[in-house]
């Protein structure tokens, strides 16, 4: 199986220093990556990127499987996530992610009789947050005290201060026992949307992040949780039209080149050293995962330097099934009283021209992420089997995993502290990704906003104006 999606090379590397003016090296090539080099491309600085793989788009990436087009994991975004719908527009892939016209997720429990299996949340065109009132108050997987109490805790929730420091030592599942929550409404509410945006489920979880995720998603706005994915493969979006819009916006983007060091030159910039070139720039933008910016990072850039490495990882497993007949109705849906979480209808967008391509997306998956396909095939198989009815009988056509084992930071309280801004104590260095300090969790969302800071700070060091940066962006601490 091949993880290139066909990007050319480029020209020689020692091009770059051909052109006079500011020139900044971004370095990764993922939505952090990418979105540096446009923002500061559309400043007028001339922008050299640098990505080791042969393809861009970092853990948001589609590959060849036979005569499929496989994404490596389902990611969705919502309508509150105002810094990856702009990276969309400026790359003009909008259409091809459209967003729900009104958020609606279908939530099977598997645990209650065929015919009553169904509950939906739903919202209406109506003021926060009476826009949730009328799918809470009928929400079937939840007793009547449990929905009363879950809007109680809302309220409170609401209430939080996001600027507070505390909330980020205390973990979220604490705070909603304290909160009268009781197990099933965790199970049933909460993390079913925490899991799939905290990548943690409450109990692992900051109550900062979560408080960020609710607040933002399910109390700002009615439409803030609509949500969008893409219809297309991701490389469609994140590699070709990314590369189409960087080679337009003037960005050297060479792939295949993994950068070794970055350091003081003599002349007070920076060198960015690759295989067999130096690269000279007046800024360089680091945005990698957070262990390999610790490995590239010079002495002195940042006060503990060590915190990169204490943020620890969170994987994410998904389970590709494909089957001879259709056996989903829906584009998605989720589950409770069963491993899987949710299942996503990949039919369309893999190319797939008969049968069913069901793609399920198991966050905070620390305890299968290293079992066998075999193991997971014999798990997976009769719960999509009890989920999907149609699925019984079916033939399974193909099975496969595909494994991010560091896929995001885990959101554990006291990671607050850990996450560095865009600015390092090196002046002309920054660094962008969404373990870096955005308030976000490492979301597709997280890593554009951290793009857009780094290159907003690039630009003040260089004197150049950050107005043809998006509005949408306050810079982190």
């Amino acid at each position: 199986m091949t993880h290139d999606n066909g990007t050319r090379p480029g020209r020689a590397l020692s091009d770059v220093t051909a052109r006079p003016g500011a020139h900044a090296v971004v370095v990764g090539g993922g939505l952090a990556g990418v979105t540096a080099a446009l923002a500061l491309a559309d400043a007028g600085v001339r922008v050299t990127l640098l990505e080791g793989r042969p393809r861009l788009g970092g853990l948001a990436f589609s590959f060849r499987r036979g005569e499929l087009t496989v994404d490596n994991g389902q990611h969705v975004y919502l309508r509150c996530c105002t810094a990856y719908r702009w990276f969309l527009d400026r790359i003009e892939g909008t259409a091809l992610a459209p967003l729900q016209d009104r958020l609606d997720v279908p939530v099977v429990d598997v645990t209650r009789p065929e015919g009553r299996r169904l509950g939906r949340l739903r919202r209406d065109a109506l003021p926060v947050p009476l826009h949730l009132g009328r799918s809470l108050a009928t929400y079937p997987h939840l007793s009547l005290a449990d929905r009363a109490r879950v809007g109680r805790a809302a309220l409170a929730l609401k209430g939080l201060d996001l600027a507070d420091p505390d909330l980020d030592t205390q973990d979220f599942g604490g705070w909603l026992a304290a909160h009268g929550q009781s197990p099933r409404a965790v199970e049933a509410l909460w993390d079913l949307v925490g899991v799939a945006t905290l990548n943690a489920v409450a109990g692992d979880a900051s109550l900062g992040l979560a408080a960020m995720v609710f607040k933002t998603g399910l109390l700002s706005d009615p439409g803030a949780a609509d949500i969008g994915w893409a219809r297309v493969p991701l490389g469609e979006l994140h590699d070709r039209l990314a590369r189409k819009a960087l080679d337009s916006a003037g960005v050297r983007t060479e792939v295949r080149t993994r950068v070794t060091s970055v350091s003081r030159n003599e002349n007070g910039g920076w060198s960015v050293q690759v295989p067999g070139e130096r690269i000279d720039a007046d800024a360089v933008v680091l945005a990698v995962p957070q262990r390999e910016a610790h490995g590239l990072l010079p002495d002195g850039a940042l006060d503990d330097p060590d915190r990169l490495l204490r943020m620890g990882d969170a994987p994410i497993l998904n389970v590709h099934v494909v089957y001879d007949r259709q056996v989903l109705n829906t584009p998605f849906l989720t589950a409770l009283g069963t491993p899987l979480q949710w299942v996503f209808d990949r039919t369309g967008a893999s190319g797939l021209t008969e049968g069913q391509y069901l793609a399920v997306s198991q966050s905070a998956a620390q305890d299968e992420i290293d079992e066998p396909v075999a193991v997971l095939r014999e798990r997976y198989l009769p719960e999509l089997e009890r989920l999907l009815p149609r699925a019984r009988g079916a033939e399974v056509r193909d099975f496969f995993v595909t494994r991010e084992r560091t896929a995001t930071f885990a959101p554990a309280p006291g990671v607050g502290r850990l996450r560095p801004g865009a600015r390092t104590k090196a002046p002309g260095l920054y660094l962008a990704g969404a373990w870096t300090a955005t308030g976000w969790p490492a979301t597709m969302e997280s890593a554009v906003r951290s793009g857009v800071g780094a290159a907003g700070a690039a630009l003040d060091a260089l004197g150049r104006s950050r107005d043809v940066l998006p509005d949408f962006f306050e810079e982190a601490a």
